[in-house]
């Protein structure tokens, strides 16, 4: 036969079929070694012809910082081509433009690094801009160890500690205590062992839970539904295992107990070939497999583990998410015809899996395969599993004392490829260790813990910390699991201990906003300055002025890249953390801003002029492009300037003070007021809903901590103290107050009495910041001080 092709780019047409004929050459070669290195030189030789197109730099003002030459990885491809990284991004351009010209990554939304074995050489280095994500942004390859080391350690410090490289021992630590699932824990575990969705020889290895695929309802309350998860999967049928054991005996060192590995390419294409097909028929040589050996049913899968002399697998992350499009042929491929004369077409499900619709539902299926992972069950086991895979029985005697002994050669450093000096025996080991499986790299030495699962819960009395925050977060549970660590943390609040304190302004501090992983801390003051801490370092970073007038209050927009700041000139400012400068002025008010709040895209600014203006708008997103318009879509007049206000949960209240001590609550939907209240008989300092929305707590400078039903607009309980309240935080139930003398009081609002003076500040508390968890506190102070305080249990 002959073939036609076209290229995209005209006057190409020598130069690709210079490089066909070279290739072919190449492929004539008797020997694989010489094949392989006649490649190596062909690309190294057009490596070496180009370099980074420095025109493709996002902006004129970026500074280079190092080019080398590199591969990007994808499933059973590298694509080579050249990385170059400046101030601001990372890009990768491939030698070929495929598959586009350019790949490009600005440095601030990288959220974690992880250095690679690609290969089994410590050459990889992969990208993640999400902080859960299954698939990195981009996967690279190098060719010098140095060149990677140097990159990833350029990458770790631009991010200035802002996203260390996650430890084991740290999200074990946040798995126990429920803050991640069961699922995100194992993404996890995967990506520090050196599993990646861009490398199908350590794709990532997620466990068969259930072991009930006949039954037409799946019982998540039986134990018998599920995969004993102390023994790897070879070792669940036990006449199999005694057979594999006798065989195992008689054989010569190196010995192993399965000839076959639990993730390999060929197992992870197997489930993957309805959404996969080109990396199927690429691993076998065009052809797909034997249609009774495809992917055909769920069921008949977990019998052949069960059963079969020399299947071992376990599952892939896509039978725990969200996307089905893996059961379903709906490219309507050819898979073949079965021996009973079926066609082979969508997996066939158990029949526990149907919607109300139709029996056979994938998506039901993906449900309560996920509900079944997030179980008490296998919570409570899970680290069984762990131990096996990624654990202390992953080798050595622990590892045949758990029936969980593989080929040498799929274990790390199983064997040197250095040492061999033949280039095509080299090459063969290469290739059977990459296509045989890896067993993950080692994450634990030591038994794994247990998960801390409580067997009741209780809301109202919570008992020590470790069993009451931690829960078996199936999805509803998340909230439970924050709702619990809350209620005991303002159950404990009295606890609140300094931690540390720093001087960083030279006036009083006005804001504090925290990045969400905790470690960036931005402070606004009257000296003018918004200013950026790092927690990690105790050290400042940066320090930006607008004006020469106070600044009011700051916060910042979802996704971390932007700082807002109210300024008492009248301004509310946007800054760019990426780009480190001014983005955006909003000239909108007459008199200082005295307070902005965000929800939705939407921001809400109180001024002295007497109004509280809400606009609409996005700020721009990269500097130089064109400024957004800000709308303004509601204006609510006061009769005097404005000091504080506060959103509720849902954004459709506003709360505002002002200065003669009135609280007005507002109705957003129609910009309406609902009720207000004259309660305080000075100015009201800080304002805010209960989580709940059904009332409003005011703190105003003669002393008050006034309690408003939102519904009837009814004065319905106030306490006083002898000094102003300056600032509050409050969880419906207990209030923590920042006070004119420096205390930070703890109120009972239902016993009507304070319960703890805490001592802080040397003049007053003037701001607050609490974390989600409740668990700990920034104040800011007329002292100049910043103080970071934390719940000790």
């Amino acid at each position: 036969m002959e073939y036609v092709f076209e290229l995209d780019v005209s006057g190409k047409v020598e130069g690709v079929v210079e490089t066909l004929l070279q290739l072919h050459r190449a492929s004539c070669l008797d020997k694989l070694g010489d094949q392989t290195a006649m490649i190596t030189a062909i690309l190294q030789s057009r490596l070496a012809r180009t370099s980074f197109d420095k025109n493709r730099f996002q902006s004129v003002s970026e500074k280079l910082h190092m080019e080398c030459k590199a591969e990007m990885v994808t499933p059973l491809v590298t694509n080579p081509g050249h990385v170059c990284i400046t101030d601001t991004n990372l890009y990768f351009q491939p030698l070929n433009g495929y598959p586009k010209p350019m790949v490009q990554i600005t440095l601030h939304d990288v959220r974690r690094i992880y250095k690679r074995r690609h290969g089994l050489m410590p050459l990889g280095l992969e990208v993640f801009c999400t902080e859960d994500d299954l698939c990195s942004d981009v996967y690279l390859k190098f060719y010098e160890r140095q060149d990677r080391d140097d990159l990833y350690f350029y990458i770790a410090t631009y991010l200035e500690h802002h996203v260390a490289e996650r430890t084991a021992e740290g999200y074990t630590l946040q798995w126990q205590r429920g803050l991640l699932s069961n699922y995100q824990y194992l993404l996890h575990l995967n990506t520090l062992a050196d599993r990646s969705c861009n490398d199908l020889s350590q794709y990532p290895v997620f466990p068969w839970v259930i072991g009930d695929y006949s039954s037409s309802e799946l019982d998540l309350s039986n134990p018998g539904t599920f995969r004993d998860l102390s023994k790897p999967v070879g070792a669940l049928n036990k006449e199999r295992l005694e057979r594999l054991l006798t065989r195992y005996q008689e054989m010569p060192e190196p010995k192993f107990m399965y000839g076959s590995h639990y993730s390999s390419p060929g197992y992870v294409l197997f489930y993957l070939v309805r959404i996969a097909p080109e990396y199927m028929l690429c691993l076998q040589n065009g052809r797909f497999d034997n249609a009774d050996r495809m992917f055909n049913s769920i069921a008949e899968t977990w019998k052949n583990c069960l059963d079969g002399a020399t299947d071992f697998k376990e599952l892939i992350p896509e039978f725990y998410g969200d996307d089905v499009s893996f059961l379903v042929n709906s490219l309507k491929l050819d898979l073949g015809k079965r021996q009973g004369g079926q066609m082979v077409d969508d997996v066939e499900l158990p029949p526990w899996a149907r919607s109300e619709y139709h029996l056979g539902s994938p998506e039901d299926f993906l449900q309560k395969s996920r509900d079944a992972l997030e179980s008490d069950y296998v919570s409570e086991h899970l680290h069984e599993w762990i131990d096996l895979v990624f654990g202390y029985k992953q080798k050595g005697r622990d590892a045949v004392g758990a029936h969980n002994v593989f080929h040498p050669l799929t274990y790390e450093g199983g064997v040197d490829l250095n040492s061999i000096e033949d280039p095509d025996e080299k090459v063969a080991m290469l290739t059977q260790i990459l296509e045989f499986g890896q067993t993950p790299k080692q994450l634990f030495v030591t038994p794994h813990p247990r998960r801390i699962t409580p067997k009741f819960k209780s809301l109202s009395q919570p008992s020590r910390y470790n069993a009451s925050t931690a829960d078996t977060p199936g999805e509803e549970s998340f909230e439970d699991l924050t709702e619990e660590s809350r209620t005991l943390a303002w159950s404990n609040i009295t606890r609140l201990q300094l931690h540390e304190q720093h001087r960083i302004h030279k006036e009083a501090v006005t804001g504090i906003a925290v990045s969400r992983s905790g470690s960036s801390v931005f402070t606004t003051s009257q000296d003018s300055t918004l200013k950026m801490f790092s927690k990690e370092s105790k050290m400042l970073q940066r320090s930006i002025s607008f004006s020469n007038m106070a600044l009011s209050s700051c916060l910042l927009l979802p996704g971390d890249a932007t700082v807002v700041s109210s300024s008492w000139d009248n301004n509310v400012y946007f800054y760019s953390i990426a780009f480190g400068r001014r983005q955006d002025t909003l000239m909108g008010h007459d008199d200082a801003v005295s307070k902005i709040c965000w929800h939705d895209n939407r921001l809400y600014s109180a001024s002295w002029d007497s109004t509280v203006k809400v606009w609409s708008g996005v700020p721009a997103e990269m500097p130089g492009s064109r400024r957004h318009q800000f709308d303004l879509l509601a204006e609510l007049e006061h009769d005097v300037s404005v000091d504080t206000i506060s959103l509720s949960a849902a954004s459709t209240l506003l709360v505002s003070g002002t200065k003669e001590g009135t609280v007005t609550i507002w109705d957003l939907t129609a910009a309406t007021i609902l009720h207000q209240i004259p309660c305080h008989s000075g100015t009201v300092c800080d304002t805010a809903f209960s989580p709940d929305s059904r009332h409003v707590l005011s703190a105003g400078a003669d002393g008050c901590l006034n309690v408003v039903d939102v519904q009837t607009g009814m004065l319905i309980s106030s306490m006083t103290s002898e000094e102003p309240q300056r600032c509050f935080l409050w969880d419906g139930n207990s209030v923590l107050s920042g006070s004119q003398s420096g205390e930070l009081l703890v109120w009972d609002l239902l016993g009507g009495k304070i319960r703890e003076r805490i001592q802080g500040h040397t003049g007053a508390v003037t701001c607050m910041w609490m974390n989600d968890q409740c668990s700990s506190v920034i104040t800011g102070g007329e002292d100049r001080q910043l103080m970071f305080w934390k719940l000790q249990y």
